[in-house]
């Protein structure tokens, strides 16, 4: 059965611990504005209007994962990047990227699972050991996601994963689906644990605030194209590395937003909210994600 948002919510509190006013999940981030620019390339796959090639204005957030606003940055853990794109027609869409390049399971159940499996205390590892039994479609992505979850140098240094498909529709109603990869103009070399410990409790949040402060932060929005065959619906599936991928375009990052997040503001990256010209799989996951989104606010705001 499909667990109601408010159950995803209280799994994530369960393990991050209840903080009023945060995110239940990647409580912990910076704010930064920039800008999109596609590629020709990306206008001939889709119509959506931020795909066509003029610059079209962004606000991104970078954080942790979890849900605990006070971790320190040093912490294995995952980091996003998401990216609100604000539309010509006032309408905006939202692309919401994680480092950790493979999602564990293909259904909101099996991950609310694993939520409560990692929120058992010293009965986590026999809880995850009997999660892995019932789910051993989860292990093949165990040693990459793993790695993954070590201290990044920088939130501007490393890849971050849309874990879902989506499909894009061109001007002339054709389709194909794809998923995101945003690639860093420069990858660096994750740290060990303690090297990053000796940066500090919030050098991630430093470092990025320092770097945009002294010029552009760049991505460069990669799509990888699935082929016939390939599994669009299902999160944890992986794709065959030798898939079609497209330079789709540029996002640079410029500076922090310091307007938005107050005085009650409430910023909400969503994988559901698409536009025309991009719709979405029949991902469960990717399906359930906007209400699970949409209780969090609600507990985030008093609503």
């Amino acid at each position: 059965m499909t667990p109601t948002p408010q159950e995803s919510t209280a799994a994530a509190n369960a393990l991050y611990g209840r903080h009023p006013g945060f995110r239940a999940l990647h409580a912990k981030g910076t704010l930064l504005k920039g800008t999109f620019t596609a590629t020709p390339q990306a206008s001939q796959l889709t119509r959506a209007a931020h795909m066509q090639g003029e610059p079209v204005p962004v606000t991104a957030r970078v954080s942790n994962g979890g849900g605990n606003p006070r971790v320190p940055d040093y912490a294995a853990d995952v980091r996003g990047l998401a990216v609100k794109l604000y539309l010509p027609d006032g309408s905006r869409t939202d692309i919401v990227t994680q480092t950790v390049p493979h999602f564990p399971v293909s259904t909101p159940e099996a991950f609310l699972e694993l939520l409560h499996a990692q929120a058992a205390g010293r009965a986590a590892p026999l809880k995850l050991s009997l999660f892995l039994a019932r789910h051993p479609g989860a292990i093949p992505s165990l040693p990459g996601n793993l790695a993954a979850l070590r201290p990044v140098p920088s939130y501007a240094a490393c890849r971050y994963y849309a874990v879902h498909a989506y499909r894009f529709v061109d001007a002339s109603g054709g389709s194909r689906y794809v998923r995101y990869t945003f690639v860093p103009e420069r990858e660096e070399a994750r740290l060990w644990p303690w090297q990053a410990r000796g940066l500090g409790r919030d050098y991630l949040q430093e470092e990025i605030s320092s770097r945009v402060a002294a010029g552009p932060v760049r991505f460069a929005l990669e799509l990888q194209i699935a082929a016939p065959g390939d599994m669009v619906d299902d999160p944890s599936a992986e794709w065959p590395a030798d898939r079609e991928r497209v330079d789709a375009g540029t996002l640079e990052l410029t500076g922090l937003e310091t307007e938005r997040e107050t005085d009650g503001d409430v910023l909400v990256f969503d994988p559901g909210r698409v536009t025309d010209g991009i719709e979405l799989s029949d991902d469960p996951v990717l399906r359930y994600r906007p209400a699970a989104y949409g209780d969090s606010v609600a507990a985030r705001t008093g609503g």
